[in-house]
């Protein structure tokens, strides 16, 4: 679906909006005039989470995210600057201007909304857990069987999931990481009972190790709104971008990305 330059992002609904958008100038002292002066759209992400925001073996980072930030680039006129960091660094470098925006499977939550401005969502979804013990998958949503010292989970460090975890399991032991496949590799060793991550990532590791004996708990344990995280003060910027994601859906833009990265997952705004 993907095609050159545009990479499936409804190239004949791009070019058009290009064409009608081409001409305007960006307020001075935005952001988004920055970006233009530039020529360029510096995304900071991740890397690390399978289908949404996942670098492989060349270095190169593709998923769902990578693609929403190319089609707002397209959109700008300008070229896509992805900059991989560590999860908990994101959106500090966004405050500090280090990058433009931050798409990288963010949970849009209060106290990150304190800190920056989020538009969306663009996906909804919710915690589930990848793990190898049926006893544990069985047990879903209920905190009892999963509450226990001798519960292993695999987190990941900063992420929404640290704190699900807290709250929900407040006795079990934490294993917190970097990246999800080394998360993954944890479970696939039985040195951690169970990864608990978002729904796409679920799938995606599923996906991607079919022989490795996983299952998921699909229980949606928790609601996560996934948004674009932009700069807190620049009222033009978060305008443009929900212009944008408003665009993206009115044309199934959204949901092409939906089907391209992890088919059954519903993308709503």
């Amino acid at each position: 679906m993907f095609r050159t330059p545009l990479r499936g992002l409804v190239p004949l609904f791009l070019a058009l909006v290009f064409l009608l958008c081409g001409g305007a100038s960006a307020e001075p002292g935005s952001v988004l005039a920055r970006i233009a002066e530039r020529g360029t759209l510096i995304l900071g992400t991740s890397g690390n989470m399978p289908s949404m925001s996942q670098a492989d073996e060349s270095g190169r980072v593709r998923g769902f995210d990578i693609d929403l930030a190319r089609g707002m680039a397209h959109m700008m006129g300008v070229k896509l600057e992805t900059r991989i960091m560590q999860f908990s660094e994101l959106l500090p470098a966004l405050a500090s201007g280090q990058v433009d925006v931050v798409i990288s499977n963010v949970t849009i939550t209060p106290r990150r909304n304190m800190q920056v401005a989020f538009v969306g969502p663009y996906l909804r979804s919710g915690k589930c857990i990848v793990t190898r013990d049926e006893a544990l998958a069985k047990a879903k949503e209920s905190s009892t069987n999963l509450n226990t010292q001798e519960t292993r989970l695999a987190v990941l460090d900063g992420s929404t999931s640290v704190d699900v975890a807290h709250e929900l399991f407040p006795d079990a032991t934490l294993i917190k990481v970097d990246d999800y496949g080394r998360a993954a590799d944890l479970v696939k060793r039985d040195e951690a009972n169970g990864l608990l991550t978002d729904y796409p990532v679920c799938l995606a590791i599923l996906k991607a190790d079919p022989d490795a004996g996983f299952v998921s708990v699909f229980s949606l344990l928790t609601y996560e709104p996934i948004g674009i995280a932009l700069p807190a003060e620049d009222a033009l910027f978060i305008n443009w971008t929900e212009n944008f994601l408003d665009r993206m859906e009115g044309t199934n833009g959204l949901k092409e990305l939906g089907e391209r990265w992890f088919g059954k997952v519903k993308l709503v705004r």
